[in-house]
């Protein structure tokens, strides 16, 4: 099954959702299916199942998780197949779910059970008819792109003031700066939040360029352990960070120094977890999910390595993905970023020109992450990928992170 999860945003950039966007097929082997077997699976919602693999532990505590629900589906046993609360588990249908009696009764019982509902692709035409599944509805998606959508703020406000408007498919900074201003949405969603909020010729902040600085050092071909950890211990937070992690790795050594702590770890570990950590603390002024996209890029292109026959470049594939919202972090255009972190020529290549030997990893993460299915389905042909390969590969990338996070919080 492919799947991947996209960020709902509230007024502050903070991450309060996510809606999972799935597939149980590829787009062109589902095409050739029929007869009975078109229909095999129907009643199950895959965003359930995907939920319960993961584990909803996965995401934080405080978060939604949005699941779409077909005409069919919307009448599976959601109870047996995933046990998560039901309060973070919304609901997402469509104009496919016909406002007649049968389906509102169904609705009705999925609210009683304590689930959420939300609505989206109902077009301006539609409000009125749709009138008794909206009063159902905890959430609205409008897609800014094809609605006026101060025009229905003002419509649901009147009519179903209880109804959370989310303004969705915004494309870039200003767009959601501009919707933040004029208030009355609960979430936003688009890819607004990783593009860079100025393309200007702005200064990177001190703090920044001092962990660009570690970047570079630790990405030269033979790097200096003392150099390096003499540059960690000027940061409090990369120092506990790292005492904290060796204390872990080890039994019955007592950490006399940065330097014999990084002497520990050796190069490449160290080299690993600074790119890891010292990305993590560029994005701390960023909205948090930058973080996040950029580690689940990172070992979600790593864990594809075999798949595209690239395992001898694994650690370049890594850094790719850590490094490819280094536009938003730093507000500059890739280009720029790169030219202030020591890169190989094939990341610069996959994250500027989209050539190069890494570029098919890095078009596919973006093609994934976008839930461009048909597209993914496309690639995946191309390069003779199994399902199971990509399915595994996103699921272990989403397993690692929440290791990583649980890591960091201890």
């Amino acid at each position: 099954m492919l799947m991947t999860l996209i960020p709902l945003f509230d007024r502050n950039m903070t991450v309060r959702a996510y809606s999972v966007f799935s597939q149980k097929n590829s787009s062109f082997s589902m095409s050739m299916l029929r007869g009975s077997s078109e229909f095999e699976g129907a009643a199950r919602v895959e965003g359930l199942e995907i939920i319960q693999q993961m584990g909803i532990e996965t995401l934080s505590p405080d978060t939604e998780i949005f699941v779409p629900l077909s005409n069919l589906s919307v009448f599976a046993n959601v109870e047996e197949q995933c046990d998560a609360p039901h309060e973070r588990i919304v609901f997402l249908i469509d104009n496919t779910i016909p406002p007649i009696e049968m389906y509102i009764n169904r609705l009705k019982e999925l609210k009683e059970k304590g689930y959420k509902l939300a609505i989206r692709k109902l077009a301006v035409a539609f409000f009125e008819e749709y009138r008794e599944v909206l009063r159902l509805c905890d959430y609205v998606l409008l897609n800014n792109r094809k609605i006026v959508i101060d025009k229905a703020k003002v419509y649901f406000g009147k009519l179903y003031p209880n109804v959370k408007l989310i303004a969705g498919n915004i494309d870039s900074r200003e767009i959601f700066e501009e919707l933040r201003e004029k208030g009355g949405y609960e979430f936003y969603e688009g890819i607004f939040y990783r593009v860079a909020l100025s393309l200007g010729q702005q200064e990177v902040a001190p703090l920044k360029v001092n962990y660009i600085q570690l970047l570079n050092l630790v990405n030269k071909a033979d790097f200096d352990l003392q150099e390096v950890a003499d540059i960690i211990g000027h940061d409090i937070a990369l120092t506990v960070s790292l005492l904290k992690m060796v204390n872990r790795m080890t039994i019955n050594s007592d950490i006399s120094s940065i330097r014999h702590a990084a002497a520990m770890l050796g190069q490449k570990e160290l080299k690993r977890w600074i790119n890891t950590a010292v990305v993590g603390e560029l994005c701390a002024d960023k909205p948090n999910e930058i973080t996040r996209l950029s580690l689940l890029r990172a070992k979600f292109a790593e864990n594809l390595a075999a798949g595209f026959d690239l395992m001898m470049k694994k650690e370049e594939l890594f850094l790719m993905g850590l490094f490819s919202v280094l536009d938003a972090v730093l507000d500059k255009p890739i280009s720029e970023a790169l030219n202030m972190v020591t890169v190989s020529s094939d990341i610069r290549n996959a994250l500027v020109d989209n050539t190069g030997s890494l570029a098919p990893v890095y078009e596919f993460l973006l093609q994934y992450e976008g839930a461009n299915w048909p597209e993914v389905s496309r690639l995946m042909i191309l390069k003779k990928l199994e399902l199971e390969t990509v399915s595994e590969a996103y699921i272990a990338s989403l397993t690692w992170y929440r290791a990583l996070m649980a890591e960091i919080r201890r």
